[in-house]
């Protein structure tokens, strides 16, 4: 049976669709998605690259540092995508433009050096000061 996750923009002009189940989920603190998303943090939802398509419109692409690129709706402006090249062949969405954000919730938190002081950390969830894992494949 496939696995079909979908989610898009709050316009509704670029959807995307995953045919397989995520690699891994994760609550980032670091600043770069703070100020890419204009939120204290952003849940992703990483996929392999080849498991996901865009099915309607197309992503604007902004490189908000060297070899990152953060996909988002040129429409609506909503973040969607994060990729990087020191990373190749994953894809992550943001959990939040998921059609059913709640059945992908984090299973850790990453960047919580960077976390802001009023933010609290998530109970039961492993934190992670930076990548949580030595190969960076968050």
């Amino acid at each position: 049976m496939a696995v079909f996750i979908e989610g898009g923009c709050r316009c509704g002009e670029v959807r995307y669709r995953a045919t397989a189940a995520p690699y891994a989920t994760s609550l980032c603190h670091c600043r770069s998605c703070r100020l890419s998303a204009g939120a204290p943090t952003v849940a992703w939802v990483i996929f392999r690259e080849a498991d996901v398509s865009i099915v309607a419109g197309r992503l604007a692409i902004h490189e908000s540092s060297p070899g990152v690129e953060r996909g988002f709706c040129p429409r609506c402006g909503t973040s969607l995508s994060y990729t990087r090249a020191n990373r190749p062949g994953f894809f992550d969405v943001t959990t939040a433009s998921l059609d059913d954000p709640d059945a992908l919730p984090p299973t850790k938190e990453i960047w919580t050096a960077e976390r802001l002081a009023w933010v609290s950390a998530q109970p039961g969830l492993p934190q992670f000061e930076a990548f949580s894992t030595p190969a960076g494949a968050e």
